[in-house]
C-alpha cells in the first residue's frame, strides 16, 4: 500500500483559497492506495456500480442513478450520506471519468468536489487509488454557506475524506477478495 498523500493544488495565480481565507496549510486534496487481488476490470465494475457504494463507504449509505443514466461521462446520480454530528444529506453528482478498468470519477454538485478511483495492474492484482479534491467552486460554496467557519468546515471535509478513503479502500478490498 502506498503512503497516503495529502497534497496542495498546483501553484500559480490567485486561488479562491486566498480570497475566502482558507489557510495555505489546509489540504484540499487527499489520496490513498491499496493493492487488491482482483483485475482492474473487476474492480472498476464494482466501483462504477454506484448503487453499491453504501456497502463500503463509511459516509455514503446509498446511491441511485437518475432514470436512464449509468456509469458514463455526464451521467448524474444522487448519494445519501450520514456522518456523526451532521443531519443526513443528499448530494447530486456527475460522472467525470468512466474508463473501464482504468478510472471512474464523479464531481459532487457538478463543480464542488471531485472523488475518483484509478486502477493500475501490479504484481498480485490491482493498485486501487481513491482520491478527493475540493474544487474552487466548492471553496466558494463553503464561504457562502459557512462564512467565517469556512476554513474549519473545509478542514473537517478533508479529515472525513482522509478517514473515509482508508475505510472505503479496505472494504472494497474485502468485498473483492471475498467474492473470488
Amino acid at each position: 500500500m502506498n503512503s497516503p498523500q495529502p497534497s496542495q493544488p498546483s501553484p500559480g495565480g490567485t486561488t479562491p483559497r486566498s480570497i475566502i481565507g482558507i489557510p495555505p496549510e489546509t489540504p484540499l486534496t487527499y489520496s490513498d492506495s491499496v493493492v487488491v487481488a482482483a483485475t482492474p476490470e473487476a474492480l472498476y465494475g464494482m466501483v462504477c456500480d454506484i448503487t453499491r457504494m453504501g456497502q463500503w463507504s463509511p459516509v455514503t449509505t446509498s446511491c441511485w442513478w437518475d432514470e436512464g443514466d449509468g456509469p458514463e461521462v455526464g451521467a448524474w446520480f444522487t448519494g445519501r450520506n450520514e456522518a456523526p454530528g451532521r443531519d443526513p444529506w443528499e448530494t447530486r453528482c456527475q460522472v467525470a471519468a468512466a474508463d473501464p478498468g482504468r478510472e471512474f470519477a464523479f464531481i459532487v454538485g457538478g463543480t464542488w468536489a471531485r472523488w475518483g478511483y484509478t486502477f493500475a495492474p501490479v504484481s498480485g492484482g490491482t493498485e486501487v487509488t481513491e482520491s478527493w479534491e475540493m474544487l474552487p467552486d466548492g471553496l466558494e460554496r463553503f464561504e457562502q454557506r459557512f462564512g467565517d467557519e469556512a476554513a474549519v468546515q473545509v478542514r473537517d471535509r478533508y479529515e472525513t475524506a482522509r478517514q473515509g478513503i482508508a475505510a472505503t479502500l479496505a472494504a472494497i478490498r474485502q468485498a473483492a477478495e471475498s467474492s473470488r
